[in-house]
C-alpha cells in the first residue's frame, strides 16, 4: 500500500503544484472555498452566482495581513483601495473556476486526498520549523504530525485537498499540449548560464562632448517637433482650491476599539469563552474557527505580534495589541520551542465610531452650506479644515488626502462650471471633499517656440552621441591596424575597464543589461574587438577577454526540473489568458459600491430582482 502511495505521489504533487499557479486558488491556509452562507449579503455576481459578502471579506482580509507583514509602515489609502480590488478579482475568478469545474464534472477521490495530505503538504506547513531537520523540510516528521493530527486537523486538511485537487486537474486540462523541446532549453539554459568577460572604454558623450562640437539648426528644430508632435501635447488643467475630509479612523476611534478590546479581555478572564467571543466580535477570518490560527512560526507576523506571542506564556490573554491592520487580543495555547507555536487570537477593525462618523456627516454638510455663500477657503477656515492650491490634471485628477478625485474632476472640467465656482461635496472611498475652480487651461499642444529648449536638448544628445561615436570609430580603425585596445585606449583620453564574468541576464555594472553592449560582448570571439557600440546614451568598444560556455553536462543533470519549471510557465501564461476569456464572456455584476455604502445611502430591500 504504502509503495503504491508513492508511485502517485509524483503526479498529485504536480497536480498541486498547478493548483497553486496564478489566479486559480486562494492561498493555503483560508477559506479557499467561501460557500457558506453570508450573513451580510450579496454584493455582487458572476453569471448568476451570488458573491458574498463573506467571501470577499475574508479574502480582503488575507490579502491584506500578507501585504501588511509584509512592511512596517500602515497600509495607504492607495494600497487598500488595490487591495479590495485584488480580493474581488480572487472571489470572481474562484466563482468562475467553481463554474468550470462543474461544467466539466471534475472531481477529487478519497485516495487521491490521502495521497496528498501525505506527500504533498500544504505550503506554511512545509515553512514550519515544527516540520524541519536542520532548516529542511522533514516529510517524516510531518507524515508522523498526520498519523497522530486529531480529527479537527484532519478535516481541515481534507477540505483544502478536496477544494485544490480538483484545480489542478483543471489546470492540466487547459494546460495540456504544452511542449519545450530540448534544443529550445538547452537554448534558454545557455543564454543564462553561458558567461563572458571583457575588457570596454566608453566614450561618454553627454560630458565629453560640449556643445561647441555640434550645431543645432532652427530647420532640424522645426523637423523634429513636425514629427514628433505627440510629444508635445498638453493634457487640460485647472487651478483649484481643494478640502478633504478624509473618512480615516481618528486617534479617538483607535482608542475606542482598544476600549472595547479590553472589555471582551475582562469579558474572558471572567469566564466568557474565548472561542464564542471570537466568533462573535472578530473581523479576521479565523472568526468562524472560534480565533484558532494554528501552528505560527516565528517571524511570520508583524513583529509588535511576534515579540507578544514568543515571550508570552501559554493559555495567558494578552492586553490589547493595535497594529497597522486591527486590534488584537491573543493567546498562545502550545509552543514546542522558542519559533513555533499555536495561537488563537481575536482582531477588532479599526473603523469610526457611530459618533465619529456623525461627526465627518455633519462637517461634510457644514462644508458644502457655507461654501454656498463664500469662497471654499474661507469656509475651511471656520471649520478648522486644511485648504490645499493645486494644479489639477484632467487626465490624473488627484487631490492630497482625497485621492483619485475623478468625479470632482469631471466637474471641474465640465464647460459649464464658472470661474470661482465651488462644487457639492463629493465622495470616494477615502473621504469627502469639494474643489473650487480658480483657472482653467485646455488641452492644446505646446507651440514650436515653448517646445525649442527641449528640443535642443533632445537633439543634443543624439549629436552627442554621433560626434563620440565618430571619434570611437578612429580607435576602432587604430586597433583594426594591428594595435592593442590597452594601447591605444590612453591616446583617446579614455579608460580601460574590466567586467565579468557575466551572463546575458546579469546587470553588468559599466556595460548596463539587455542592451547593445552586452550582446555585443557574447557576439565576440576571445580577443576579439567589436565595431562601436551605441546604448544607454553612451559609446562603448568592446573586447572579449574570457568565455566561460555553458556546461552541457550540468544542463542534462537538471533537464527535467528545468522543463517542468518552464512548463509550469507556459501554463501559467495560458491559464491567465484562460481566466480573461472566462471574465471576458461571463456576466459579472459588482455592486460593492451601493451595498457596501455607509447604512444611510442603501436602498430598502434586495439588492437584486
Amino acid at each position: 500500500m504504502m509503495q503504491q502511495l508513492r508511485n502517485s505521489t509524483k503526479w498529485i504533487m504536480i497536480l498541486v503544484a498547478l493548483a497553486f499557479v496564478g489566479l486559480m486558488v486562494f492561498e493555503w491556509g483560508m477559506d479557499i472555498s467561501g460557500r457558506s452562507a453570508g450573513s451580510l449579503g450579496e454584493i455582487g455576481r458572476v453569471n448568476g452566482t451570488p458573491v458574498l459578502n463573506e467571501q470577499y471579506q475574508a479574502t480582503y482580509r488575507n490579502i491584506y495581513e500578507q501585504r501588511a507583514s509584509l512592511q512596517e509602515d500602515p497600509i495607504t489609502n492607495a494600497q487598500n483601495s488595490q487591495i479590495e480590488d485584488e480580493a474581488w478579482d480572487e472571489v470572481v475568478n474562484a466563482i468562475l473556476i467553481d463554474q468550470e469545474l462543474e461544467r466539466r464534472g471534475i472531481r477529487v477521490t478519497d485516495e487521491e486526498i490521502r495521497s496528498a495530505a501525505l506527500f504533498s503538504p500544504p505550503p506554511n506547513l512545509m515553512q514550519d520549523p515544527a516540520f524541519q531537520t536542520d532548516g529542511q523540510f522533514d516529510l517524516t516528521r510531518y507524515q508522523e504530525w498526520v498519523a497522530n493530527a486529531g480529527p479537527q486537523w484532519l478535516l481541515q486538511l481534507e477540505v483544502i485537498y478536496r477544494d485544490v485537487i480538483p484545480r489542478g486537474k483543471l489546470a492540466r486540462q487547459i494546460g495540456s499540449g504544452i511542449h519545450m523541446s530540448d534544443s529550445e532549453l538547452w537554448d534558454q539554459y545557455r543564454q543564462e548560464n553561458e558567461t563572458a568577460s571583457v575588457s570596454y572604454v566608453t566614450f561618454e558623450p553627454l560630458t565629453r562632448v560640449s556643445d561647441d562640437q555640434f550645431e543645432i539648426t532652427p530647420g532640424e528644430i522645426s523637423e523634429y517637433y513636425r514629427e514628433n508632435r505627440e510629444s508635445f501635447f498638453m493634457a487640460a488643467s485647472a487651478r483649484v482650491v481643494s478640502v478633504a475630509m478624509t473618512k480615516a479612523p481618528t486617534a479617538a476611534d483607535t482608542t475606542a476599539v482598544l476600549t472595547r478590546a479590553g472589555e471582551l479581555r475582562q469579558a474572558i478572564l471572567d469566564g466568557e469563552d474565548f472561542a464564542e467571543v471570537a466568533m462573535r466580535e472578530s473581523a479576521g477570518p479565523t472568526a468562524a474557527e472560534g480565533g484558532d490560527l494554528g501552528v505560527v512560526g516565528k517571524g511570520a507576523m508583524v513583529p509588535s505580534l511576534d515579540s507578544v506571542v514568543f515571550s508570552a506564556r501559554p493559555g495567558r490573554l494578552s492586553e490589547p495589541i493595535a497594529t497597522s491592520f486591527g486590534v488584537h487580543l491573543l493567546e498562545v495555547t502550545e509552543r514546542w520551542s522558542q519559533d513555533s507555536a499555536s495561537m488563537r487570537h481575536i482582531v477588532l477593525d479599526i473603523v469610526r465610531t457611530e459618533d465619529s462618523e456623525f461627526s465627518l456627516f455633519a462637517m461634510a454638510d457644514s462644508l458644502e452650506e457655507l461654501a454656498a455663500s463664500m469662497s471654499l477657503a474661507e469656509a475651511a477656515t471656520i471649520l478648522g479644515l486644511e485648504a490645499d492650491t493645486l494644479d489639477l490634471l484632467e487626465t490624473r485628477p488627484f487631490a492630497p488626502r482625497a485621492g483619485d478625485v475623478a468625479e470632482g474632476g469631471e466637474w471641474i472640467f465640465d464647460p459649464e462650471t464658472s470661474l470661482g465656482e465651488v462644487s457639492p461635496v463629493f465622495e470616494n472611498r477615502l473621504a469627502f471633499y469639494s474643489l473650487e475652480l480658480v483657472s482653467v487651461d485646455p488641452a492644446r499642444y505646446q507651440t514650436e517656440a515653448e517646445a525649442r529648449s527641449a528640443i535642443r536638448g533632445y537633439i543634443g544628445v543624439d549629436k552627442r552621441i554621433a560626434v563620440a561615436a565618430e571619434e570611437a570609430r578612429e580607435l576602432v580603425d587604430e586597433v583594426r591596424a594591428g594595435r592593442s585596445l590597452s594601447e591605444v585606449a590612453p591616446e583617446f583620453a579614455v579608460e580601460l575597464r574590466d567586467a565579468g564574468p557575466f551572463t546575458r541576464e546579469e546587470f553588468v555594472p559599466g556595460l548596463g543589461r539587455f542592451n547593445a553592449a552586452v550582446g555585443a560582448s557574447f557576439g565576440l570571439e576571445v580577443g576579439e574587438v567589436s565595431d562601436v557600440v551605441e546604448a544607454n546614451q553612451n559609446v562603448f568598444v568592446v573586447e572579449r577577454t574570457a568565455s566561460q560556455p555553458a556546461d552541457s553536462i550540468a544542463w542534462m543533470e537538471q533537464l527535467d526540473l528545468q522543463r517542468q519549471q518552464q512548463l509550469l510557465i507556459l501554463r501559467q501564461a495560458r491559464l491567465n489568458l484562460w481566466i480573461e476569456a472566462l471574465r471576458q464572456s461571463a456576466s459579472i455584476v459588482d455592486r460593492r459600491e451601493q451595498v457596501l455604502a455607509p447604512a444611510d445611502e442603501q436602498e430598502v430591500a434586495g439588492v437584486f430582482p
